[in-house]
């Protein structure tokens, strides 16, 4: 019995494909025990390919041929395999997305395509090649299985190479050939299942929008023309059954001579108008009606593709995460026949599903598996519910402050930091205060490294990714804070080194692990722990403001570049906190500072609320200052440089050794704030508790350069 040899097997088309024949195979019996198929696979594909098999009735029939359409005669090793009794090659194999470079789809689709015939033709066996409905271009009118080269351009790389492809295989001489032409191939219309976004499922989050309106209604829109869709496991039992049409009546030994083309198209194309009809049930969405004639909604679209108004439109396009070619082929001028096609399949009981019956499944498959939004979709048990967050420095102070918050109202907590004992115990101790949040238990999870390391930043990456599947938030926290004179630090190069390895570019390791992540699930967001002193720039913390300040500066820059990518930054300008960094420093014993409970809140809200940044009216007094009296703001600096000094640590010391003089200012300074405290206290609960405090944040946040 022949045996066959197929091209992209392990594509969409191909995995239908396969077991329809393998089916049609075994149903022939002794006539097909012997028929082996062969499978051109790239080397990285033979165990994806191994594993489909083993699913398959009959798949011990199914041979992987490693090799690449790319590659001089297909890359194929004829002496590890016996191809000599190969009667048919289906060749699926191709580029199929319309937003790949020419010189890709060129490669693939035309030259790959001649690699084949050649396989074909020493072998004398048929080519079935399946080509495209994008052969025919720009034509207007009907296109029947008869018609090729009728003077049409194209609109694409696409649909030029698959036109070049087709006339290869047309004018190749000594080669028995069948084409067949499917429209847009869309998911199956059972299961719905689609392998990626192409075509109309570029617009069913726009369409879908239309949901929000009242499902009895009957909504006017323009008539953008018509287009053509099939399910692919309608051209998969189409192609097989084509394939082997007329076979089992032929004699023996008979050669087929081959030269059929058949359209694998819908015999009524469907407008974008009833494209949506098909999908609206499934998400409750009104009728549409079209309103606006194709005679004049056709030139508004035809203008958008030219000049500065084409650019501008493929600018939005790609912000939308849209490829421009695919506005260029919104509509299908052509009328594609298919009496002889149809003919034939009807006579082995294969139809074409109507699209009104299977379009529901369609947006139902793409709304759970494929929508480029699903992971941004609210959860409805809570903004933290199942969120996975990674925070650095997680073992103390602001990191574990956090945790816990995050942990107490669902999140999935990845810890990190480089001691592995007071991590596993700071685990531990988020573990024991587990609470459900609406159903929803939050947990917590250690994962030592040193972010100073970026291979031990990538490694810790990849191992969360694939213990946990996906991070949402990183946020930025482990800091390192070094409090001493520039001049005093002249022949202490290391202390700006130690600050910008933990600061700078141990968030920037994991950010930098973490953006290809982020952009392929089209959603992140990333937190740092910024300080008040990037805003109010105090002496004696050059090394520290400094790092913070690249960071930030690092953050804002990427921020513009992954807008589209909905992966966002939000920077803190964190004030003072009770925390084992300011411990050193004497001068902050008695000073009014945060609680990490307290700045572990304005975290949390970072990360729910995603602003850009997040300040205090002190650090915004301290910018104002900056820009308004630079000098002014400059000499106060200097005073407090003057009348505070660096801490016994900074010195060399065990001891303080504060003057007279300093100790009565601080303690008189502390006494006058604590007074006011005092006084103020009542009035500020008040505001808590009332939630004025809450609106007037907001309200003053309207307020332009004010991020409280």
């Amino acid at each position: 019995m022949p045996d066959y040899f197929i091209t992209g097997g392990t594509g969409f088309i191909g995995r239908r494909v396969l077991p329809l024949l393998l089916a049609a195979l075994e149903a022939e019996g002794a006539n097909g025990a012997d028929s082996t198929v062969f499978m051109l696979v790239r080397p990285g594909s033979v165990k994806r390919l191994t594993t489909a098999r083993a699913d398959w009735p009959g798949g011990d029939r199914i041979t992987a041929v490693e090799g690449d359409l790319t590659a001089a005669d297909l890359g194929v090793d004829t002496t590890a395999h016996d191809l000599s009794n190969i009667e048919h090659v289906l060749h699926l194999g191709a580029i199929y997305d319309m937003a790949a470079s020419a010189a890709d789809q060129q490669s693939a689709n035309v030259d790959g395509t001649a690699r084949v015939i050649a396989f074909a033709r020493e072998r004398g066996a048929m080519l079935h090649h399946v080509s495209s409905i994008a052969v025919a271009g720009d034509h207007v009118g009907e296109f029947t299985e008869a018609d090729f080269d009728l003077g049409q351009q194209f609109p694409s790389p696409y649909h030029r190479t698959k036109f070049e492809s087709e006339r290869l295989v047309r004018d190749a001489e000594d080669l028995r050939w069948r084409v067949y032409r499917p429209a847009i191939v869309v998911g199956d219309s059972v299961t719905g299942e689609m392998d990626k976004v192409d075509g109309p499922y570029y617009f069913f989050g726009y369409l879908r929008e239309l949901g929000r309106l009242p499902s009895r209604w009957t909504i006017p829109m323009p008539d953008m023309g018509l287009t053509n869709m099939v399910p692919v496991d309608f051209v998969a039992e189409a192609l097989v059954t084509l394939m082997r049409h007329d076979l089992a009546e032929a004699p023996p030994g008979t050669p087929d001579p081959g030269g059929e083309v058949f359209h694998l198209v819908s015999p009524h194309p469907q407008t974008i108008t009833e494209m949506y009809n098909a999908i609206a049930p499934a998400f409750a969405g009104p009728h549409g009606r079209d309103l606006v004639p194709h005679r004049f909604v056709a030139p508004v679209v035809d203008r958008s593709s030219h000049g500065m108004i084409r650019t501008g439109r493929d600018l939005i396009a790609r912000q939308q995460g849209i490829p421009p070619a695919i506005l260029d082929t919104l509509s299908i001028p052509t009328t594609f026949k298919a009496d002889k096609t149809f003919g034939v399949l009807a006579g082995y009981g294969v139809a074409l599903p109507d699209l009104a019956d299977y379009g529901p499944n369609l947006w139902r498959y793409w709304h759970e598996h494929l929508d480029p939004n699903r992971h941004r979709r609210r959860n409805p048990a809570g903004p933290l519910a199942d969120l996975h967050i990674l925070i650095t420095g997680g073992s103390t102070g602001i990191g574990k402050e956090t945790a816990r918050q995050c942990v107490r109202k669902g999140a999935v907590v990845f810890l990190l930091a480089r001691g592995a004992d007071e991590l596993a115990a700071a685990v531990d101790e988020l573990r024991s205060e587990q609470t459900e949040q609406n159903g929803h238990r939050g947990e917590a999870y250690a994962y030592p490294c040193d972010i100073t390391d970026s291979e031990a930043v990538n490694l810790t990456i990849k191992a969360i990714l694939t213990e946990h599947d996906h991070v949402d938030v990183l946020v930025n926290n482990a800091g390192r804070s070094i409090r001493r004179a520039t001049i005093d630090a002249v022949d202490r190069s290391h202390d700006y080194e130690r600050t910008m390895a933990v600061n700078y570019f141990g968030a920037v390791h994991l950010t930098l692990a973490l953006l290809p992540h982020m952009k392929e699930r089209n959603v992140g967001h990333i937190v740092n722990v910024s300080s008040i002193g990037v805003q109010a720039r105090g002496p004696r913390f050059a090394a520290y403001v400094a790092s913070k300040a690249a960071l930030e500066a690092f953050s804002d820059v990427t921020a513009t570049e992954t807008l589209s990518d909905h992966i966002t930054f939000t920077n803190i300008h964190m004030p003072l906190t009770r925390t084992k960094m300011i411990a050193p420093t004497e001068a902050y014993d008695n000073a009014r500072v945060l609680s990490p409970h307290t700045a572990a809140a304005i975290v949390v809200r970072g990360i729910v609320e995603k602003p850009r940044r997040i300040d205090t009216p002190l650090g915004t007094l301290a910018q104002i200052g900056q820009f308004l009296t630079p000098k002014l703001t400059g000499r106060l600096h200097h005073q407090g440089y003057l009348l505070f000094p660096d801490s016994a640590a900074a010195q060399g010391k065990d001891e303080a050794s504060e003057s007279n003089r300093e100790t009565d200012v601080i303690t008189r300074a502390h006494g006058v704030r604590d007074r006011a405290h005092a006084l103020a206290r009542p009035a500020r609960v008040a505001m808590v508790e009332s939630g004025a405090r809450r609106m007037t944040r907001k309200t003053l946040n309207r307020i332009p350069g004010i991020s409280w």
